[in-house]
C-alpha cells in the first residue's frame, strides 16, 4: 500500500513534513519519519494530532513523529516535541504519558540458547511467580509511607541501597537511576496509595518480560556488540513497564489542574483540551515537573526491584549465583520523560525541555546524557517487539540532532485493544506460539489475544526506517524464546 497526501512534502523515502497550513494555529511544521508502507498504515489522527503539538507555545522546528507513531492521549504516541525552557515554552502531561517514565531494560547473561531451551518453561513460569503482572497487580514488598517516599526521591539507588542490585546496575541505567529533581511533596496521597503497593510488578497492556537470544546472523555491528558483551547464541532479558499507578495519577493530577488554570491564569488555548498545559517556567509547570520526577524514580526502582527478581530465579533454576551465571545490565532507557537538554537552534544553543512520549532518547557520542561507560560509543537504545516478534538494540545515530536526540521505542499498535480481543483468541495464540518455540505465561487470555503481533506494525519495517533516516543505527537483533506477559 502505498502512501499519497498532496498536502504533505517528501523530504526522502522515509522522512515527510506537513507544512503549516495542514491546519490552522500551527506554529512550526511537523515532520514524520516512515516508508511510505508505515504511513499508510497510520490512522489519521495521527497527523491531526502531531499538527496539534506544533500549535503548542514556545514549540522550536518541528513537532515529529517516529516511525512506530500511533494515536494517543494528546500527543501520538512516537511524538516528540522541544519547548524552550526560559521564554513561554509549555510542559504537558500529554506529552509525556500517563505510565511516567515507562522504559526497556536489557539484561544480559553468559547462558546460551542450548543451556536455557530445555528449562525455559521453568523459568518463564518462575518469572511469572516472581514478577506479578496484570491490570491491578500487586508487588510482594511492602513499604511504609516513609520507605515509598524515600524511593520516590531517590530512585534505583534507594533499592540498590536495600540489596536489591548493585552499582554497575545504576552505571547502566538512563540518569544513573535518579532524577535529582523529583519532590514527593509534589504528589497526591492518592498517587502513593496507587502505588505503595505495586512496586516490582509488570502491569498489563503491552508490558512485558521477555528471554530471548541471538541468532548468529542478527549482529549487525560486530565492533560494537564485542564491546558491550554481546555474542551469536547468548540469552538475553528483555523487559518493559514503568510507573504503575503513581503515574497514571499524577498524570491525571496535573492535566486536572492545567485544565483549570491554562486559560484563565495564562492566556494559553489549545487544539486539544488532551493538551493541558503550563508555562514551565510557573508554579504549576515547575511542581508538575516535580511531581514527573517522582515518577520517573519510581519507575526505576520498580524495574530495579524486578532485576533482582530475574537474578534470583535465574539462579534458583541453574543452581548458579547470578555472578557465575553473567548476569549483568546492560542498559536501562525510558520512552514517557521531559528532559531538560542543551540543542542548538540556529546556531545558538538553548536549554530546551524535550518531551518524548513513546520515544526514546538516541544521544550520539559524547553528549552528557550517556552514561560514562557508554559516552564514546552512543547512547543505547532498546527497540521491543511485539511478543511474537524480534526486539532490537541500537546505538545513537549520526542524524538524531534533527529530532532533539531521539528516536523509535516500539513498533506501534495498528489496532484497538478491544478490536484485537475480537479477532484474536489467547488459547489459541498460545498454542500457535509454542509451536514456533516460544512460551508465554499471562495472566489473562485476553491480555494474550489483544498483544497479537498482528496488532502491531511489523518491527523490522520501524527499524529499518529509523536506521535509514539515522536516528539509530542497529547493532544487533533478539528472538524471543519464552514471555510473562500482563
Amino acid at each position: 500500500m502505498e502512501f499519497k497526501r498532496p498536502d504533505f512534502v517528501e523530504v526522502s523515502d522515509v522522512t515527510w513534513d506537513i507544512p503549516i497550513t495542514f491546519k490552522s494555529g500551527m506554529r512550526v511544521p511537523a515532520r514524520v519519519y516512515a516508508d511510505s508502507k508505515l504511513l499508510a498504515r497510520m490512522d489519521d489522527h495521527v497527523f491531526d494530532q502531531i499538527a496539534n503539538v506544533a500549535s503548542l507555545p514556545g514549540i522550536q522546528k518541528y513537532a515529529f513523529a517516529m516511525p512506530d507513531a500511533h494515536s494517543g492521549y494528546g500527543f501520538p504516541i512516537g511524538g516528540v516535541a522541544a519547548f524552550d525552557a526560559h521564554e513561554d515554552g509549555v510542559i504537558s502531561p500529554g506529552g509525556i504519558g500517563f505510565d511516567i517514565n515507562c522504559g526497556v531494560r536489557l539484561v544480559v547473561t553468559d547462558l546460551t540458547l542450548n543451556d536455557v531451551k530445555p528449562k525455559i518453561k521453568d523459568l518463564v513460569d518462575g518469572l511469572f511467580r516472581a514478577v506479578p503482572a496484570g491490570v491491578g497487580s500487586v508487588g510482594r514488598l511492602r513499604l511504609s509511607r516513609e520507605e515509598f517516599s524515600d524511593m520516590s526521591i531517590n530512585g534505583a539507588e534507594w533499592a540498590v541501597k536495600k540489596g536489591y542490585g548493585c552499582k554497575d546496575d545504576l552505571e547502566a541505567t538512563e540518569l544513573n537511576g535518579v532524577a535529582d529533581w523529583a519532590d514527593d511533596s509534589k504528589i497526591s496521597s492518592v498517587a502513593i496509595s496507587r502505588g505503595i503497593k505495586q512496586m516490582g510488578t509488570l502491569g498489563s497492556g503491552n508490558h512485558y518480560l521477555e528471554v530471548q537470544y541471538i541468532k548468529p546472523s542478527d549482529i549487525n555491528d560486530n565492533a560494537l556488540a564485542k564491546k558491550w558483551g554481546l555474542f551469536p547464541g547468548q540469552v538475553v532479558v528483555m523487559f518493559h513497564c514503568g510507573s504503575r499507578g503513581a503515574g497514571h495519577q499524577i498524570a491525571s493530577d496535573y492535566i486536572g489542574l492545567f485544565s483549570k488554570t491554562m486559560g484563565p491564569k495564562y492566556g494559553i488555548e489549545v487544539a486539544d483540551r488532551e493538551l493541558a498545559c503550563a508555562p514551565f517556567d510557573s508554579k504549576e509547570g515547575q511542581d508538575y515537573y516535580k511531581a514527573m520526577g517522582c515518577g520517573v524514580n519510581i519507575s526505576f526502582a520498580n524495574r530495579q526491584l524486578i532485576l533482582n527478581e530475574i537474578r534470583e530465579v535465574f539462579s534458583e533454576v541453574f543452581k548458579k549465583s547470578p555472578e557465575k551465571l553473567g548476569i549483568r545490565q546492560l542498559f536501562d532507557v525510558a520512552h514517557n520523560r521531559a528532559s531538560l537538554e542543551m540543542h542548538d537552534i540556529d546556531g545558538k544553543k538553548k536549554e530546551l525541555l524535550v518531551h518524548r512520549k513513546g520515544s526514546t532518547g538516541s544521544y550520539p557520542p559524547g553528549r552528557k546524557e550517556i552514561p560514562k561507560r557508554f559516552r564514546k560509543d552512543g547512547s543505547p537504545v532498546l527497540i521491543g517487539g511485539s511478543m511474537e516478534t524480534s526486539s532490537y538494540l541500537l546505538v545513537g545515530g549520526p542524524k538524531a540532532d534533527e529530532t532533539f536526540d531521539s528516536t523509535t521505542h516500539g513498533s506501534g499498535r495498528t489496532m484497538s485493544r478491544t478490536h484485537a480481543k475480537g479477532l484474536f483468541n489467547g488459547q489459541e495464540l498460545f498454542k500457535k506460539m509454542l509451536e514456533r518455540g516460544i512460551y508465554v505465561k499471562s495472566a489473562s487470555w485476553a491480555g494474550l489475544a489483544e498483544e497479537s503481533g498482528e496488532s502491531y506494525k511489523s518491527i523490522e519495517d520501524v527499524v529499518n526506517a529509523t536506521d535509514i533516516a539515522g536516528l539509530s543505527k542497529k547493532v544487533c537483533r533478539f528472538t524471543p524464546l519464552g514471555n510473562v506477559k500482563g
